[in-house]
């Protein structure tokens, strides 16, 4: 009997400004084909859309759940997730992408935010909302959308309110639905919050030396438990995705800065420029000059690579 495949699950980072990350896909370019996808896909930061017209159905790891015009979906990083239209459908979606840490960074000026404003590991975790059922979270989006397609004066001050607001209120109807006993509440595969602790931690501390030991400790998991259940959600092994987020952070350095291979290299977390050298060219098929240089001469063009079974694509491709 041959060996069962793993399936392939796409990585779609998302670049955004590090001043102001935050990302507006809208337009009718963002009609959602009634062909669904064979892999599912995750991003390095807080999606949130609108359905605009049409319906169809938003899938977690096997489980689809249907959308309708109107619709608002809330997706944390690092959830592996597709959408795709009815038969015969082509909904029409606007996507506001958010990296909400970097966005709140410097809140001196605020009272404590929520620990969470990311929206990862929180039990029953409700991905869908019906716009009908939470007419002020409509109104906030609506806004929201208003102010990053036209920039009107101050809108980038007014965007970090709207964010703020939209996020708090999505918390609110969180708690709400964990507070009482809602049939309409949606439940997330368990692997995916298993492993979230992990996944939050590795963002964090790619740059830094630790062991796979210490990931699954921070998952209350011991570490062969660990190893499989983050191969069957992800795709691709605990040292392998850290490798692969290291090697996405040098691309950025690569591409924005000036600064020597073997100095990114350090910076990213790896302890030899031979090592960096080797995981660069297995995850991007070029070396880190030769990806430069590529990438310098030919803005736009996608930074396709394969680690494993996970397959990296610029999230707006």
């Amino acid at each position: 009997m041959s060996k069962q495949k793993h399936p392939i699950t796409e990585y779609r980072p998302y670049h955004l400004p590090v001043e102001f990350p935050v990302l507006l896909l809208t337009g009718d370019r963002w009609h959602i084909s009634d062909q669904k996808s064979g892999r599912l896909h995750f991003h390095d930061c807080l999606e949130i859309g609108i359905c605009h017209s049409e319906n169809g159905f938003m899938e977690f790891e096997g489980k689809p759940m249907e959308f309708h015009a109107g619709d608002i979906s809330c997706i944390p990083k690092n959830l592996p997730h597709t959408t795709y239209s009815s038969k015969g459908c082509a909904s029409l979606w606007s996507y506001i992408f958010i990296d909400t840490e970097n966005l709140f960074w410097d809140n001196t000026s605020l009272p404590p935010l929520p620990s969470d404003l990311s929206m990862t590991a929180i039990p029953n975790f409700q991905y869908l909302i019906h716009s009908s059922d939470q007419p002020k979270l409509a109104s906030f989006i609506q806004y929201l959308l208003e102010e990053l397609k036209e920039q009107p004066i101050y809108y980038e001050l007014s965007v970090r309110s709207l964010i703020l607001s939209l996020l708090l209120e999505i918390l609110r109807i969180q708690n709400n639905l964990n507070s009482i006993s809602n049939t309409q509440a949606i439940n997330s595969h368990e692997s995916t919050f298993l492993i979230a602790p992990a996944l939050h931690f590795i963002e964090k501390n790619y740059m830094n030396q630790f062991t796979i030991e210490q990931l699954a400790d921070l998952c209350h998991l011991s570490e062969t438990h660990f190893r499989r259940i983050f191969l069957q959600t992800i795709g691709t092994s605990p040292l392998e995705f850290v490798n692969h987020t290291r090697i996405n952070k040098a691309c950025v350095l690569l591409k924005t800065t000036q600064e020597s291979i073997l100095y990114i290299s350090e910076q990213v977390g790896f302890h030899t420029i031979s090592s960096f050298n080797r995981c660069f060219f297995k995850a991007m098929k070029a070396t880190p000059r030769e990806w430069r240089k590529q990438i310098l001469f030919s803005e736009g063009k996608s930074e396709q690579g394969t680690l494993g079974t996970i397959v990296e694509y610029k999230g707006w491709l």
